[in-house]
């Protein structure tokens, strides 16, 4: 039995923004995007995945935390991979996270430039698509068995599988944060309520609210 599609942890302003503008090298989620996370950077799921100390627990903890349970394989738009834009120069690009990327499974990276498997330390092969979406969900899938997908976005990527109707669940975390420009969560996405989508989950914390809808 395959498992479910599912994205966790975007992070939402409040005015309608999933990552700030103009990413790049020295701001990987765009200008003002750092805000939208600080609910998960201090978590002790955050930090441990990046030797960073223990970290805080409790709700922001306990979402983070299931963001990667019973995860087989994630799918991740090129943006979210790294900030080289057109035809790979070269492969010296081999993403934000250093040698030990946090997946430890394999990912499916969306893009329209071809490039070899990349297989780094702890279990995680990038696997560059060129072939579009429903490809990357059809090899994801052949990856994770039983398991489920994670779609890891950025925006565009989650907004382009949302649209298409293949996500089964999606949590949300609404920061206290306005940007006034950036890449938008859900313009574009599609009619959710159409496409069967109900919250299942409100939780607020200090840092956010925590939002699960489910098919």
């Amino acid at each position: 039995m395959a498992g479910r599609a599912r994205v966790h942890g975007p992070g939402g302003s409040l005015d309608g923004f999933m990552a700030g503008p103009r990413q790049s090298i020295e701001h990987p989620l765009g200008e003002g995007g750092p805000e939208l996370f600080q609910w998960f950077f201090s978590t002790r799921t955050f930090c441990r995945m990046h030797g960073g100390g223990d970290g805080t627990t409790g709700t922001d903890d306990d979402f983070a935390a299931r963001g990667f349970e019973n995860i087989g394989a994630w799918i991740l738009g090129r943006n979210m991979f790294g900030p080289v834009r057109g035809p790979w120069p070269d492969e010296t690009w081999r993403g934000w996270w250093g040698e030990e990327p946090p997946y430890h499974v394999p990912a499916f990276v969306l893009t329209h430039h071809a490039r070899p498997p990349l297989e780094m330390q702890g279990g995680t092969t990038f696997h560059f698509v060129t072939a579009g979406i429903q490809e990357a969900l059809r090899l994801a899938r052949r990856a994770a068995g039983d398991k489920d997908v994670r779609i890891g976005g950025g925006a565009s990527t989650l907004r382009q599988y949302l649209a298409a109707g293949v996500v089964d669940e999606m949590h949300c975390a609404q920061g206290p944060v306005v940007l006034g420009e950036g890449e938008p969560l859900f313009h574009g996405a599609g009619n959710l309520r159409a496409l069967g989508f109900r919250v299942v989950e409100r939780i607020p914390t200090e840092a956010a609210i925590h939002y699960v809808l489910r098919k």
